[in-house]
């Protein structure tokens, strides 16, 4: 959205200057910090480490975890400060490690127009014919890297400058929302792995592992940091809900449909991994006794060959927009919840208006 600009440049600054940091302490010169053999193997290991995280976080990138967080905060009528920036920044590294491990699990090869974390190691490895499986050690790599990231979230809230008050009164959002969505990741690989099609099953995923973190989570965090009183909290909680669901299955549309030109990322994963989508929940309700038996089969084959078929099927399922369709209603949901007799600040009220549409319109 065009009217948090200014704002997403913020975070990108603190993000820029919080990962220079990181990267600085292990390029300095070692001389009696440590054993380091004559050829510095360690401390350019350490720093195509940090590099390729950084690169990861800082090549793009919505920054919506952070833009929501400083309006849970200003919608109490708290100005934006640097603590808060820096507070919302953090989720931004938290959500670095979920989009580093689910590549993992989703075998990604693309994000951001660039190199997933595990690709990435993966080819240096085999550039420098080190011992061992290269992709395995891509895996391995990435794992840390997402761990790093979840470690430098926590050290980036402490530091952040908002008072310890405020830090520990927004704490338990903090730790529900990192809980909810490894529980969300759980559940996607979970439901992948037993081939659920049902439509309930879809939207509780998407609830555990989108909304949790994305919309829901980092508005209720930073009101919450702010001292919101309950009555806003729960209009936060509403309207979150509903973004983020819609957000989720937009996503579905664009993964399923886009050019991976537009969107940054391979498209078709989702459908050749059968992920327990509302879309690909959709095309299963919505087709007669043959076609479900045909979508299992082509979910089944675990093969992006098969990806072409599937979209055709949703098409004349009518899949593709039924899911627009509900988009449009949360998109409702989520307007009714912030508008309806809550006292939240009128900018603030605004701005999240314009998300709703900024989802609801893809």
């Amino acid at each position: 959205m065009r009217e948090l600009e200014p704002l997403r440049s913020r975070v990108d600054e603190v993000l820029a200057e919080f990962l220079g940091e990181r990267l600085e302490e292990v390029t300095v010169d070692e001389a009696g910090g440590g054993e380091v053999d004559c050829d510095g193997h360690r401390r350019h290991a350490d720093q195509e480490f940090v590099s390729s995280i950084a690169d990861l976080i800082t090549r793009g990138g919505k920054r919506l975890r952070a833009s929501l967080c400083v309006l849970g905060w200003t919608g109490t009528g708290h100005d934006v400060d640097d603590g808060i920036v820096r507070g919302g920044a953090s989720l931004e590294l938290l959500h670095a490690c979920a989009l580093i491990h689910d590549d993992v699990m989703d075998r990604s090869e693309t994000r951001r127009g660039g190199a997933t974390v595990h690709r990435t190691f993966a080819a240096r490895h085999a550039s420098a014919g080190w011992r061992g499986d290269a992709e395995q050690f891509g895996v391995g790599a990435a794992i840390a890297a997402g761990d790093l990231c979840l470690v430098w979230a926590d050290r980036l809230l402490r530091e952040s400058g908002l008072s310890l008050g405020a830090v520990e009164r927004g704490r338990p959002v903090y730790d529900a929302m990192r809980a909810e969505t490894i529980r969300g990741q759980y559940l996607d690989l979970v439901a992948q792995a037993a081939g659920w099609f049902d439509l309930d099953d879809a939207l509780t995923v998407a609830r555990a592992k989108t909304a949790a973190c994305t919309t829901t989570g980092p508005l209720r965090f930073g009101g919450t940091l702010a001292g919101a009183d309950e009555d806003l909290l729960a209009a936060y909680e509403v309207y979150g809900q509903a973004l983020g669901l819609a957000f989720q299955m937009r996503d579905d549309l664009l993964g399923a449909f886009a050019d991976p030109a537009d969107t940054g990322k391979p498209s078709g994963d989702d459908l050749r991994d059968g992920k327990c989508t509302v879309l690909l929940a959709e095309a299963y309700q919505r087709s007669d006794s043959a076609g479900r038996e045909r979508l299992r089969r082509l979910v089944g084959s675990g093969s992006l060959a098969a990806v072409g078929e599937i979209r055709v099927l949703m098409e004349e399922a009518g899949a593709r927009q039924a899911v627009e369709e509900r988009i449009k209603d949360l998109g409702k949901q989520a307007i009714e919840a912030i508008s309806s007799g809550v006292s939240v600040d009128a900018g603030v009220r605004e701005s999240l208006v314009g998300l709703v549409a900024a989802v609801t319109d893809g």
